[in-house]
């Protein structure tokens, strides 16, 4: 089964005026042999008829020729009609010729056209049905068809339809999906046909799948796929990317610089001549002289000139075009405009509008404008190319004048920063040069061409007040100069006059008092004793500040610098008074003098020691001198560790000397800073010092001391009249109440406590001394109670019908007694003598010891 050529079209009568379109493309064939195109019967100029391969024939074919000259063949292989042609017979052929002129191959290709005919279509499918096979044909259709529809396209039949009733279906885009119901096929015949017009831009192709079944549903061959490409025509023009292109380019620039790029795009096929764009120029605005062209290709944009000036002409605009076909007449074509903008260089330098200024300042004036100069410069406003920089060349070499540039107005600006005088100067002449921000594009180093001008300034002369000149003067005074000693002070004149006559002066600043300032005469009177070394001396100057004025006000101030000489009125001292000696370390300690007064009243210092009332004392030391302000301090003998006091005289170069007491400390150290920190152990007469941590340990070991001892004497005191009885369940601290009429033997005798007081009710006194629990016996009743642990309450005891409250005195354990009932009792400590203390423990300790080694055991 194969594809078979085109039959009638369904029963429809073909319209002379759709014969004017192309019917069918290129159908099958076989490169460089055969190209059959079916066309309708007339042709008008510039038709596209089809499109053979070329390449696939002869790639390196570079001549094309047509063999009949109604028709041209492009380098794509497109066919187009030279002028208008109606087809008179059926057929019509002529070959396209390739040649290769380098190796002189040729060949060729035979086109084929077919005037579409019902008869004729019948009678080829007739002809050719034996050669058709079941194989996937190559099928094509030209974009915007004009029909008749359903236009036919090919025929696909399968050899089994020999020996079998084959029906004939189709799927695929196009078929059963989307662009639904644009191809169908006929059940019977196989013959392909396309209902309505494809635009190319939207369907390049369809897949389509061609099935040969029989009635019963057999399968007789394989699904055939079908490719059914669309020919593209030429019916998109070309559109530019933007409507109107802006572009900039330097004035002055070389011939041949890029100004930019412009760019088409077109829809059609790509790699064809419907897609091949040619750019030109077709028009320049102003027309002449021609400063730009494009590249035909890229679209780049050049110039052409190297004259583009922007002060003459700032924007040019061109109309250019794009056209398809290669830039063949007959293709589409699009237009844009392009303006472009000439950019601003520094081709123009500034000129002064007058060679020459005069104007005038009157002297003593500062910070004044006092002259505008002004330039032109054609180069753009307010660019660096335009604004001027301007510069004093000659006649400032003292500094009184500046000038800037006003950035509004481009002018220069003249003016004074240092007071002109006229006594000295009545008339300045200065040049002045100007040049742009940029540098000049032509010769960025030219000087030759640098614009000047000439400025003469006339200084006024003023009546003028006095004038301190220097500000600064200076006299010398000695510092031991008397009360009342007058000496040259200040000095202001008239400029005028050059003379001081008629000046007053007044004393403004003065910080320590020491001088007053004569009003006529400005000379200077010690006010008090003055002093070199004082401490806001600095370089032995004394500054005051005077003002002067004259008889209308006018005033100027200066400064009077009283320089002090120096008299050797200060001994040499020793500053630092305390010097340490370690003695392991070293047996010396340096000293050193110095002297306040100038250094010609100074060193070389002679030291000596001085001897004190004991003469011992000044045979422990030695002085060696190590340089002309210092000495080494030694010790002659073995001294031991403490603090000493060496007098040692020091005196300066004219005789003039001082005693100062040093501080000698020899110390068991490796370091001053050490013997510093630790000078209590280590100083034979350092001071001590005891630290919180320490002074605590002692209180607590003092206190340790007496609870021991407390412990001891509790432990061993009992009452001289009871039988100390140690219960069994003394360990357990356990609770015993004993209440009967007479001392018994129950009572306990508890040991942890110690308790002395004394007794009196109404006028009897009763002595108790005994263990805290013991109770008082007195006929009367008495009620004891012991609590566990190391708290013990007595409670109130019955005497002769009255209740008493015994207070304790309390060792070691608490104690809590309750307050008196009844009548008052006196309590008072009890005073036992050292003899009867002794023969009251002695043979307690013992029974003690023996009772605590029973315990033990038990």
């Amino acid at each position: 089964m194969a594809a078979a050529r085109p039959a009638s079209s369904r029963g429809g009568v073909l319209r002379p005026q759709l014969l004017l379109t192309l019917a069918i493309l290129t159908l099958a064939c076989d490169a460089c042999e055969e190209a059959v195109l079916h066309v309708p019967s007339e042709l008008e100029a510039d038709k596209f008829v089809g499109r053979v391969d070329l390449k696939g024939c002869f790639r390196s074919a570079n001549l094309i020729h047509s063999s009949d000259p109604d028709f041209k063949v492009l380098e794509d292989g497109s066919i187009y009609t030279r002028h208008s042609i109606t087809l008179s017979s059926e057929k019509r052929h002529f070959t396209i010729l390739l040649s290769n002129t380098e190796n002189q191959e040729n060949k060729e290709i035979l086109v084929i056209l077919v005037h579409q005919t019902k008869k004729r279509h019948s009678t080829e499918m007739v002809l050719r049905r034996a050669k058709r096979r079941w194989a996937p044909i190559p099928c094509s259709m030209l974009e915007n068809s004009l029909g008749p529809f359903p236009l036919f396209l090919q025929q696909v039949q399968s050899d089994t339809a020999q020996n079998y009733t084959i029906y004939y279906s189709i799927r695929g885009s196009g078929v059963d999906r989307e662009p639904k119901n644009l191809f169908y096929i006929e059940r019977d015949t196989g013959n392909l046909f396309c209902t309505g017009p494809i635009d190319r831009e939207q369907y390049e192709s369809f897949e389509i799948t061609a099935f040969a079944t029989t009635p019963d549903g057999y399968t007789p061959e394989l699904p055939l796929p079908l490719l059914i490409r669309i020919e593209d025509e030429n019916d998109n023009y070309p559109v530019f990317t933007e409507k109107v292109y802006t572009f900039s380019v330097l004035e002055n620039c070389r011939i041949g610089t890029t100004v930019g790029q412009v760019c088409a795009t077109d829809k059609d096929e790509p790699d064809t001549m419907h897609t091949r764009l040619k750019y030109s120029i077709i028009e320049q605005i102003p027309a002449s002289p021609t400063m730009f062209s494009v590249h035909p290709d890229t679209g780049v944009i050049t110039t052409t000139s190297s004259q583009l000036d922007r002060e003459l002409l700032d924007k040019y605009q061109l109309k250019l075009k794009v056209q398809d076909m290669g830039g063949q007449y007959f293709g589409l074509q699009t237009t844009s405009i392009c303006v472009i903008n000439i950019g601003d260089v520094n081709d123009n330098l500034p000129t002064f509008t007058r060679n020459s200024y005069v104007t005038s300042v009157e002297e003593n004036r500062i910070d004044v404008e006092i002259l505008r100069v002004s330039v032109e410069d054609k180069d753009l406003i307010n660019t660096p190319n335009w604004r001027a920089n301007y510069t004093i060349l000659k006649g400032n070499e003292n500094g009184n004048f500046k000038i800037v540039t006003d950035p509004k107005t481009n002018e220069g600006i003249l003016c004074v920063i240092k007071p002109l005088n006229f006594e000295e100067l009545q008339q300045v002449i200065l040049q002045i040069g100007v040049l742009n921000e940029a540098p000049y594009s032509k010769d960025p180093t030219i000087r030759s061409a640098l614009s000047t001008t000439t400025v003469t300034v006339n200084v006024k002369n003023l009546d003028e007040g006095p004038e301190c000149s220097p500000r600064v003067q200076t006299v010398q005074i000695k510092e031991d100069s008397p009360v009342g000693f007058e000496n040259n002070g200040y000095k202001a004149y008239d400029p005028e006059t050059k003379s001081s006559s008629g000046i007053r002066y007044k004393k403004l600043t003065d910080p320590k008092g020491w001088v007053s300032v004569d009003e006529n005469s400005g000379a200077i009177r010690v006010f008090r004793s003055l002093d070199r070394e004082s401490e806001t001396i600095r370089n032995g100057i004394y500054n005051i500040t005077v003002i002067a004025s004259d008889h209308d006000g006018r005033s100027c101030t200066g400064t009077l610098g009283i320089i002090l000489e120096d008299v050797n009125d200060n001994g040499p001292i020793i500053p630092k008074q305390t010097v340490t000696i370690c003695k392991p370390v070293m047996s010396f300690a340096e000293i050193v003098a110095i002297d306040p007064d100038h250094p010609v009243n100074g060193p070389p210092f002679s030291f000596s020691l001085e001897s004190p009332s004991n003469l011992d004392e000044s045979r422990k030391w030695r002085l060696t001198r190590i340089n002309d302000t210092a000495a080494r301090l030694s010790y002659l003998s073995d001294l031991p560790f403490g603090a000493y006091t060496v007098l040692i005289k020091v005196t300066d170069r004219h005789g003039l000397s001082a005693i100062t007491p040093v501080n000698v400390r020899i110390c068991d150290c490796i370091t001053e800073n050490d013997c510093t920190l630790r000078a209590d152990p280590r100083t034979g007469s350092g001071e001590i010092k005891l630290g919180k941590w320490a002074i605590l340990a002692i209180l607590l070991g003092i206190a340790l001391l007496f609870c021991i001892l407390f412990t001891l004497i509790c432990g061993t005191v009992r009452s001289p009249k009871e039988t100390k009885v140690i219960p069994d369940d003394l360990a357990q601290q356990n609770l015993i109440v004993s209440n009967t009429e007479a001392p018994g033997d129950d009572k306990m005798y508890p040991t942890n406590g110690f308790t002395c007081a004394t007794h009196t009710v109404g006028s009897v006194a009763h002595g108790v001394c005994g263990p805290v629990g013991a109770g008082a016996r007195n006929g009367g009743q008495e009620t004891i109670k012991m609590m566990k642990g190391g708290q013990q309450t007595l409670e109130t005891f019955q005497a002769g019908g009255h209740n008493h409250t015994l207070d304790s005195c309390m060792v070691g354990g608490q104690h809590t007694l309750d307050s008196c009932k009844g009548r008052h009792v006196e309590v008072e400590d009890c005073r036992l003598t050292y003899s009867e203390w002794q023969s009251f423990t002695q043979p307690r300790l013992g029974e003690e010891s023996i009772r605590g080694h029973t315990l033990s055991k038990n």
